[in-house]
């Protein structure tokens, strides 16, 4: 297994996801802006919901592009990895809102799979990974992710436990 090559993708899609909710915190609603521009679907739910914002995005995407030379990877591998888990995170939402959940709501398993499986298949080729590795990453991240949140919850980081 590729273990440092797997840690090199999730530390990136952990920042791309965590860039939006300390974007949050620090400017509040300046640059705010909806990524769906309030688009409601025939089902009565907005595309994405309120809370997914352009410059989460464009955060997310430029956070990973800065960093990935810091975890040794290359700045545009970063900035992919960084669009396909903002990308994953948009499918969630997506998902979500078309099953009549509340935005922000929890959903264990859909929230942390298509934000980590999605950049870790966008690996496969540039860092030989194997389908074992991202089956591994994406435990790895899933797992990490429920426990990280609780702690940011406590260090008021983050608006709710999960």
């Amino acid at each position: 297994m590729r273990v440092i090559a797997v840690l090199q993708v999730l530390a990136l899609v952990t920042l791309a996801n965590g860039a939006p909710v300390v974007a949050k915190n620090i400017l509040g609603n300046r640059l705010w802006w909806p990524l769906d521009f309030g688009v409601a679907l025939p089902d009565g739910q907005r595309l994405f919901g309120h809370s997914k914002t352009i410059r989460g995005v464009v955060l997310g995407v430029l956070i990973s592009f800065a960093a990935a030379p810091l975890v040794g990877l290359d700045s545009k591998l970063g900035a992919l990895v960084g669009a396909l888990a903002m990308g994953g995170d948009l499918l969630s939402s997506f998902v979500k809102r078309r099953l009549n959940r509340p935005p922000s709501s929890r959903a264990i398993g859909l929230d942390q799979i298509p934000e980590s499986l999605l950049p870790l298949l966008g690996c496969i080729d540039r860092l030989n990974l194997t389908v074992l590795d991202v089956l591994a990453g994406v435990l790895i991240f899933l797992v990490g992710e429920l426990l990280a949140s609780r702690l940011l919850f406590k260090m008021n980081l983050r608006d709710r436990p999960y």
